[in-house]
């Protein structure tokens, strides 16, 4: 049990929270969270984030660690989430790793970072570069840095140009040789047992739960939520203020969405949200970890046994 880590993922409203809580009560767990959105403090209501009722039925781990106005990096969260397993470990009591946002996910099955440091006065330079010039300039920089080829770089996605040209000039290699050093390299968690599950329902009860979960956070206060959000600088962090659930209620108080459409306005990205996790679902963990809960109160005892794989970079 003490190289055992659970990890319960799934569909935006699926219903994780509670059935991780019953679950963790039953077996002895921490929880630790896996949500790129519950990082954040006083971004409750938009994120469905447990109500302190619920934190305090379990203990919790990397929720509310950081204002909504910071991002926070994948490597802060690693640090954490590796010391919190420990911990946990430590007290003699099981790790129940929930959410389901994909790239931190990914970081319990294999490595998610690499070891090349950019240097600030290099990215400046390249930055201020890239931003001057037609991105066809940038691509030819970045072919004449590696003349084995692109390895297939979506050329038109100029955020894709732009990490590559900064980490091929930062390490001086290849992006085939990056990949390939990426992919020799041990995954933070790969010395511990890893089970997963992956719940679902059906899609029409997903969009029906998706729809009663918005109407009941504006009735509770979600555009007051936001207000107070923006107040506390929000918009420093465009990972946070570009979310489904605060972008909307954001274009709402700036007069860019009136408040009739706001709900619908919420649940269509919510669906294409469902749309997307569907894909990633599908293409990157196995059918046979999923487990519809339609009719389930309570997770059960076998999970599907996870290798250490690596995702794509």
């Amino acid at each position: 049990m003490d190289r055992n880590i659970n990890i319960l993922t799934g569909y935006t409203a699926v219903g994780k929270t509670r059935l991780s809580l019953n679950w963790a009560v039953k077996h002895d767990a921490e929880i630790i969270s896996c949500d790129s959105l519950l990082f954040y403090r006083h971004m409750n209501i938009g994120t469905a984030k447990p109500t302190r009722a619920e934190l305090e039925e379990v203990p919790h781990h990397l929720i509310d660690v950081v204002d909504p106005s910071d991002q926070y990096s994948v490597d802060k969260y690693l640090n954490a989430a590796m010391q919190a397993v420990s911990d946990i470990h430590g007290r003699g009591k099981r790790v129940l790793v929930v959410g389901g946002s994909g790239f931190y996910l990914q970081a319990f099955f294999g490595p998610v970072v690499d070891d090349v440091k950019i240097d600030p006065q290099l990215e400046l330079d390249i930055v201020s570069r890239f931003e001057n010039q037609p991105l066809s300039e940038s691509v030819e920089i970045l072919s004449a840095m590696n003349p084995q080829g692109l390895e297939g770089l979506d050329v038109d996605n100029p955020r894709r140009v732009l990490k590559a040209w900064l980490r091929c000039a930062a390490s001086g290699k290849s992006i085939l040789e990056l990949r390939e050093a990426f992919e020799a390299k041990a995954g933070p968690f790969d010395g511990y047992e890893r089970e997963l599950l992956v719940l679902t329902r059906p899609r029409a009860i997903l969009e029906e739960r998706v729809r009663k979960r918005v109407d009941e956070m504006l009735a509770v206060g979600l555009l007051e939520e936001v207000r107070q959000l923006m107040e506390l600088g929000i918009d420093k962090n465009p990972s946070a203020a570009g979310s489904i659930g605060y972008r909307e209620p954001i274009a709402c108080i700036r007069g860019q969405l009136s408040e009739d459409n706001l709900a619908e306005s919420i649940s269509v990205n919510t669906r294409k949200l469902l749309k997307k996790q569907r894909t990633w679902f599908k293409k990157f963990l196995p059918s046979e970890a999923v487990l519809d809960v339609t009719e389930l109160t309570e997770l059960p005892e076998l999970w599907y046994r996870f290798p250490a794989r690596r995702f794509p970079s």
